[in-house]
């Protein structure tokens, strides 16, 4: 599978952005999907994930009340509405796939894969 992310940009604090992560794969539907994010000098963080069908979200304390991950099946694509954007959200975010169909999401970047290039949210105080 091959993951490509967009949406990143440049915001003030208080702003809003909204990713994207289109998939390739017939069989996108499957696999729960992952955000993460990378700042430069730190290890990559978990963010959000999905279930494979929708029904569950999962959020890092940071992000829970200003992200919402979504998904589009039909679409092919996973989705991260970031809302109240702060400084220390600035990173290069990546989305993942679960390395198996039908497995619960998790936070641990180690059950993702095809993190695709990212993109990058900077955040101005």
């Amino acid at each position: 599978v091959q993951l490509q992310a967009s949406g990143g940009g440049l915001v003030q604090a208080g702003g809003s952005l909204r990713l994207s992560c289109a998939a390739s794969g017939r069989t996108f539907s499957t696999y729960a999907m992952g955000w993460f994010r990378q700042a430069p000098g730190k290890e990559r963080e978990f963010v959000a994930a999905i279930s494979w069908s929708g029904g569950k979200t999962y959020y890092a304390d940071s992000v829970k009340g200003r992200f919402t991950i979504s998904r589009d099946n039909a679409k092919n694509t996973v989705y991260l509405q970031m809302n109240s954007l702060r400084p220390e959200d600035t990173a290069v975010y990546y989305c993942g796939q679960r390395l198996n169909a039908y497995y619960a999401a998790t936070s641990n970047s180690a059950d993702f894969r095809s993190w695709g290039q990212g993109t990058q949210v900077t955040v101005s105080s």
